[in-house]
């Protein structure tokens, strides 16, 4: 049979075992209390009876047998505490409120103690059975003497505290119990409220999202979390579905051109007008858009996936990165009649995969080359900041881009009307920004120098990375 699932649940589990665990050391403790007890009250009993028998030899060696006979008989008549056994060197009883004598064997040299039962009424007339502990001596006159004092009050005593000490242990564990199915009552309908958001993403709905009560207890922090998690994912899945929608769109075009020359290249070949090599040529052209266009789109997913992991990272200077880059673009610029500059700090050591750093700063210069008009300028920096992140910069001055525009651009596949005219995919910045989010950097787009040769009024892309640790 299936228990319900408010008995299946951890905390009321955990609240079993603690019990558990609280009832075993509980009992642990009552049995030391009892056992320590037990043995203070039979020590205590043994000292009493020392000093009544001292007592009582004391009285014989003074005064004699008959003052120690009237003695015991004085007591066993006005102190109920205490029981005497008074015999003859022959071991017949003097005086006695015992009916028979405890011990097996006759007085010794040596005393001798013993623990007997025997069997009373207490004031309620109920018969009960306590405890006696007895010592026996023999006289110097040859008689014996045995005093012994009932433990019957002690029991009693721990009788009571064993009843007290059960009795607050079942109401604990009652309690404890209770507060355990309380627990799990609550546990129960905060993760039902949180599974109810699972199974409803589960079921497609991306917009679901757990209640946050507010406490800062874990269940919050853990709402919180799954919170966060579904907006990345539902932002992801978003990205995901426009990344596809913008790539069909986008490819639509290219490969109707290519069908298109394809076809018009096999009909020329077939009617032998021309040589299909060129034709084929401008489709090879286009297939390599394509791939480029696939690569870059893969370049950017595997850089998100990444989530501030970058592959392949490794410590470098970034001077050097941006050395390199000036070395290889300066006479792209130059061919183009652009006045190309560097201004390169050393010592910028950051961390990061090289290789997409490259990527990212390729990808700017070559925006800033192809826009920038003939006679214009592009400026490659790189330098520390005084927050101490290290900064690579682009400024140009072409036709810029709208402040308005400027978060935009960053996205997949968007284009601006003044660059319809050029080739391209539109995927050039969003590279950029993944290479920069993947590296726990930014990208920032600002105004570049102004308008310069009827042109302006420029852009300025830096590139902000934080500094390798030390």
């Amino acid at each position: 049979m299936k228990l319900p699932s408010l008995f299946r649940r951890t905390p009321f589990r955990l609240t079993l075992l603690f019990l558990a665990l609280f009832a075993a050391a509980a009992s642990a403790i009552l049995a030391y209390v009892y056992i320590a007890s037990a043995a203070e009250a039979q020590a205590k009993a043994e000292a009493d009876v020392r000093g009544e028998l001292q007592t009582l030899i004391g009285v014989y060696d003074s005064r004699g047998i008959d003052a120690l006979n009237m003695a015991v008989i004085d007591r066993t008549l006005t102190r109920s505490a205490f029981l005497y056994h008074l015999m003859e060197p022959d071991g017949t009883s003097i005086t006695s409120s015992l009916s028979v004598s405890p011990f097996d064997e006759p007085p010794g040299d040596a005393e001798a103690w013993t623990t007997f039962t025997i069997t009373d009424t207490d004031p309620d007339g109920r018969v009960i059975r306590p405890q006696v502990r007895a010592v026996q001596v023999k006289l110097k006159g040859g008689e014996g003497l045995i005093v012994g004092e009932s433990l019957g009050d002690t029991e009693a005593y721990l009788g009571r505290l064993t009843q007290a000490l059960w009795m607050a242990m079942g109401m604990v564990l009652l309690l404890g119990l209770g507060g355990g199915l309380l627990i799990s009552r609550n546990l129960e309908k905060s993760m039902g409220r949180l599974n109810a958001v699972v199974g409803a993403v589960q079921d497609g709905d991306l917009k679901a999202r757990v209640a946050v009560r507010g406490s800062g207890d874990e269940l919050d922090e853990l709402g919180v979390g799954l919170n966060g998690m579904l907006d990345r994912l539902e932002t992801s899945m978003a990205s995901i579905r426009h990344a596809g929608d913008a790539i069909a769109h986008d490819l639509r075009s290219p490969l109707t051109r290519m069908r298109a020359k394809l076809e018009v290249a096999l009909i020329d070949a077939e009617g032998g007008h021309i040589d299909g090599v060129d034709a084929l040529q401008v489709a090879l052209d286009e297939a390599d858009t394509l791939l480029k266009t696939f690569n870059t789109v893969l370049a950017i997913a595997r850089l998100q996936a990444a989530a501030g992991r970058v592959p392949d990272a490794q410590v470098f200077d970034a001077a050097d990165l941006a050395a390199d880059m000036a070395e290889l673009y300066e006479p792209a610029a130059e061919d183009k009649g652009l006045d190309f500059s560097a201004e390169i700090e050393r010592g910028l050591m950051i961390e990061g995969a090289r290789p997409f750093l490259a990527q990212a700063l390729a990808n700017i210069i070559d925006n800033a080359i192809k826009y920038t008009p003939v006679g214009g300028a592009v400026m490659l920096r790189a330098r520390r900041r005084s927050s101490g992140e290290v900064e690579f910069s682009v400024t140009d001055t072409g036709p810029g881009v709208p402040e308005e525009d400027r978060g935009r651009v960053i996205e997949r596949f968007v284009r601006l009307d003044n660059s319809r005219t050029e080739a391209g995919s539109g995927l050039g910045l969003s590279l950029v920004g993944a290479v920069m989010e993947a590296h726990l950097g930014r990208i920032q787009l600002d105004e570049g120098p102004g308008a310069y040769g009827g042109s302006g009024p420029g852009l300025r892309v830096a590139l902000v990375l934080p500094p390798a640790a030390e």
